[in-house]
């Protein structure tokens, strides 16, 4: 998209992509002002859930990788939007597919022994991410990002849906959940793209609806909650196949962490 707004900070864009949102019109300081601040939950979740999920039930390092990779994703995401640079947008696209083969890895090994490594799925995925870095440091085009980066998540999909149907029945709420709230981020994120000169001719005629329509915004929480989430699932299904009891707990009556009270028989 064509850039939009005032002169800022950090100079004219230099990023292959810049979205709906005007530039700097909030904040000096901060490009596109809400799909940065938006990034605040998949930064701050992921987090939470590391420190206070059941990581310390199984002792399982990848489950804390796979937490910790999402909040990268959240902080590229934060400094790819405040100042629409090349270099961010790299630290805001590339950390995406890497987090994203994480949980692929995690997602595949539920099953396994405890502690054990699978590692021609390790080095499988790890020449995918290099694979990808490659090819999209030579060719920066962000529709070759998005094919590699659905090809993962359609994995993570399949797979999830075969376990939630043919394993663990028991959570299927929680993924559906997950998967559900991660595809309504989609559609909102398309309906952005598509309608984008429509949503700024709204937002120039009613003002009190510029923050409603900030549809990469509302991405950046669905998608980063969805993920959050899908992680919890994961997690859950891996103590449950260690013959743990594990529980979702809600803290405050709301945030959903994976809680392991004791193992079972």
């Amino acid at each position: 998209m064509a850039p939009t707004g005032r002169a800022g900070y950090w100079g004219p864009p230099t990023a292959t992509l810049d979205w709906c949102e005007d530039n700097y019109v909030v904040s000096y300081y901060i490009a596109e002002f809400w799909n940065t601040v938006s990034n605040l939950l998949m930064i701050l979740a992921p987090l939470y859930g590391a420190v206070y999920g059941g990581l310390h039930a199984i002792r399982e390092t990848r489950y804390l990788v796979a937490f910790l990779g999402l909040a990268v994703v959240g902080i590229g995401s934060w400094w790819f939007h405040m100042t629409l640079l090349y270099q961010m947008q790299l630290l805001d696209e590339l950390p995406m597919i890497y987090s994203c083969c994480i949980l692929v890895y995690c997602l595949c090994e539920t099953s396994k022994s405890k502690n054990t490594n699978n590692y021609p799925l390790g080095i499988f995925l790890f020449l995918y991410s290099v694979m990808v870095t490659a090819v999209y440091l030579a060719w920066k085009e962000p529709i070759f990002h998005q094919v590699m980066y659905a090809l993962l998540v359609s994995s993570l999909i399949l797979r999830s849906v075969y376990l939630a149907h043919w394993i663990y029945p028991q959570v299927q709420p929680l993924v559906y959940s997950a998967m559900g709230i991660f595809f309504v981020g989609f559609i909102l994120w398309n309906v952005d793209n598509l309608f984008c000169s429509s949503w700024r001719k709204v937002r120039g005629e009613v003002p009190v609806l510029g923050v409603l329509t900030q549809f990469h915004a509302w991405w950046h929480i669905l998608t980063g909650f969805g993920s959050y989430m899908h992680i919890l699932f994961s997690l859950y299904v891996r103590v449950l196949h260690l013959k743990y009891k594990p529980r979702m707990k809600f803290v405050a009556g709301v945030w959903p962490v994976v809680v392991v009270e004791a193992k079972g028989s």
